[in-house]
């Protein structure tokens, strides 16, 4: 490796140059003349900006990833055949499939907290999961489970919070009481919401009406945006994989739109598509709607 080379002088007022005192901006100008490499030459100020240049890379890399406007090669899902990973060895794993939507909460806020290099996918396959995640990560053998500090975790909302209060990246939960207070009741009912509109599949679409009502009337409650607490929040994040679900299959299947007369869903919806952080976790309507219809084919 070809050695460099830096020549510096220092040009004083005092023609003093034996000694040289710690600070020189008094009275001594310090003077870069050149740094020679093989077959080149860079003057200073080109490598300063050479230097700056990398630096401001990182700097709108890392800014990208927290933004969630990364895209990241996303890894196939393990099956029956698959070897586990090495458990507990310093790194983070997110383990989830696909086409869960419980799972997708995670996914969701590990990119929109800019987490994609500290929290690794792990995707398993839904259908055929291996033997070894059930035995040794989650014994109910569902998913999301967050393998950190050499210890295995579950629940997805659990995880939510736990990933926003343990990991650097933009807060997703408000310090304001009231709105702290409304999201603690937003995230409490979101499986008496869930239930609900799962009940109407085997009935009319119609029953679902007030689930979705008080959606509306939940997201009308702050003024200062379009999220069910103005800004976007652990909330958003809570409900988004469910309404993703809900909304085309319910208009597929029982011709029933959730979003007529209800404003303030379809402006939350049209923002929510804007989040490249969720984008990044979301799966085609129609294969959501062939995995629901085949899932609650008894129910139709």
């Amino acid at each position: 490796m070809a050695s460099l080379k830096l020549k510096v002088s220092y040009r004083c007022s005092n023609n003093n140059t034996n000694s040289i005192p710690f600070s020189l901006s008094s009275f001594c100008k310090k003077e870069v003349t050149q740094i020679r490499f093989p077959n080149t030459t860079i003057s200073p100020p080109k490598l300063h900006l050479q230097a700056l240049g990398n630096a401001r890379a990182k700097v709108l890399f890392s800014a990208k990833i927290a933004a969630g406007t990364v895209n990241e090669v996303l890894p196939p899902p393990l099956d029956s055949t698959s070897e586990p990973p090495q458990f507990f060895d310093g790194t983070t794993r997110l383990y989830i499939s696909y086409t869960c939507p419980f799972a997708q909460r995670v996914w969701i806020t590990r990119n929109c907290k800019g987490l994609q290099d500290k929290i690794k996918l792990v995707i398993l396959d839904r259908e055929n999961r291996p033997a070894w995640y059930k035995e040794k990560i989650n014994s109910a053998d569902k998913v999301p489970s967050l393998e950190h500090n050499n210890e295995f975790k579950g629940e997805s909302l659990d995880l939510i919070k736990y990933i926003d209060s343990r990991f650097e990246g933009p807060s997703l939960f408000p310090h304001d009481p009231d709105k702290k207070e409304f999201a603690e009741e937003l995230l409490s009912y979101t499986d008496k919401f869930n239930k609900a509109v799962f009940s109407s599949f085997e009935r009319d679409g119609n029953v679902a009406g007030a689930a979705f009502d008080y959606i509306e009337t939940a997201l009308s409650k702050f003024g200062d945006g379009p999220f069910f607490l103005g800004q976007f929040s652990l909330v958003d994040i809570a409900y988004a994989p469910f309404i993703e679900r809900f909304q085309p299959f319910l208009l597929d299947v029982k011709k029933y739109d959730i979003i007529a007369g209800r404003p303030k869903l379809e402006a939350w919806i049209k923002e929510m598509d804007k989040n490249d952080a969720y984008k990044q976790t979301r799966r085609e309507p129609k294969e959501l709607v062939e995995i629901y219809k085949k899932r609650f084919s008894t129910l139709l």
